[in-house]
């Protein structure tokens, strides 16, 4: 995995290499790594900028294809998708209530893990900023998690509102170890990148990226880049722990537009948004965004932990996606580049400004 793979035509490469060069000049972000999905297969990957800044000791390191980047809340799909797997095994369903397994939280007994998936819940979020709080930067546990946040009132009654909540994730999150009886980073290695031969996926919840991949950066205001501090391990668990290069969550992509590694109505359950009970649409599936762009329709989400940001668009139909990483915290780049792409890569037309906005 992140082998350079390049069998797109140079006219459309340059293109490619032209919008993201651009937006990484506009946000003065340091890198991007991208891959391209068409016709199903990946025709185009490519990294620009800086992965690593400079330091006293060693000069600056250019960003490669190989890199593994931090990919935030869209590990949140992949929670998802071992919850489906579950209940594939007939382990549990998705209107069972969480209260079956963890019975101390707030209404257990009247929250869904659908409701815990789709942001439907009413459970509060712990982490509602941009940023990394000074607690979060010691170590944590689900538990402890669970204990603050889950068992405080909830926000509004289940399945009312549409609120984005990482606690959600990480009552999935411990349901599927539960259920499971293995770690949840071990139940996706075993029943999802290694069928789907993601080679370099790497938790970053425990331990940070290496060397050999791109360094997470943070500016304080017009400020330089500089290196972004590391979540103290157990916060980003279920949420937003993994990381990989854009080569490998493009074979994610992939399988999910082909639909090859769940059955059909799991399918169905993690792409059909989800609706609130008095009818509204809330456009969020199970940890996916579903939208549509000049009629193509598409799953998409963003990620974002310390020092990361980034965007990954699937459109099934058009057997397209674009895969987006980033490497500075609260920054637009990530989903500037993939709106840009999506256009020429379905060939409609550009948005324009006011629509954008």
């Amino acid at each position: 995995a992140g082998l350079r793979v390049d069998s797109m035509p140079a006219e459309q490469q340059q293109k490619i290499d032209a919008a993201a060069r651009q937006v990484l000049d506009q946000t003065g972000v340091a890198s991007a790594s991208i891959a391209i999905v068409r016709d199903g297969k990946i025709v185009y990957t490519q990294a620009y900028g800086t992965a690593r800044l400079a330091t006293d000791a060693q000069p600056a390191v250019m960003a490669t294809p190989a890199m593994r980047y931090s990919i935030g809340s869209i590990s949140k799909q992949f929670t998802a998708a071992a919850i489906l797997m579950l209940e594939q095994e007939g382990k549990l369903t998705l209107d069972d209530p969480v209260g079956k397994w963890l019975p101390d939280l707030t209404d257990a007994q009247d929250v869904t893990i659908r409701e815990v998936l789709s942001h439907t819940s009413g459970y509060q979020d712990f982490w509602p900023e941009d940023y990394v709080m000074p607690p979060m930067l010691q170590p944590t546990t689900a538990q402890h998690i669970l204990d603050t946040w889950a068992k405080k009132p909830l926000d509004f009654p289940p399945g009312t509102q549409w609120q984005y909540s990482n606690t959600n994730y990480v009552i999935a999150g411990r349901i599927a170890e539960i259920v499971s009886g293995e770690p949840l980073i071990q139940f996706l290695k075993e029943h999802v990148f290694e069928p789907l031969h993601m080679d370099e996926v790497w938790d970053s919840d425990a331990s940070r990226l290496g060397p050999q991949d791109a360094q997470g950066t943070i500016r304080y205001a017009l400020g330089p880049p500089r290196p972004a501090p590391k979540e103290g391990r157990g916060w980003m668990f279920a949420a937003g722990e993994l990381a990989m290069p854009a080569y490998d969550l493009a074979q994610w992509d992939i399988s999910v537009m082909d639909r090859t590694l769940l059955t059909a109505k799991s399918y169905d359950d993690l792409e059909a948004p989800v609706l609130l009970k008095d009818g509204a649409n809330t456009h969020y599936a199970l940890g996916l965004e579903v939208s549509s762009l000049d009629g193509h329709a598409y799953l998409a989400h963003s990620g974002e932990v310390s020092g990361f940001v980034d965007e990954n668009m699937v459109f099934p139909q058009d057997k397209v996606a674009i895969v987006v990483l980033t490497n500075e915290d609260a920054s637009r780049a990530a989903g500037g580049i993939a709106r840009d792409l999506a256009p020429l890569l379905l060939g409609v037309t550009k948005q324009t400004a006011s629509e954008a906005q």
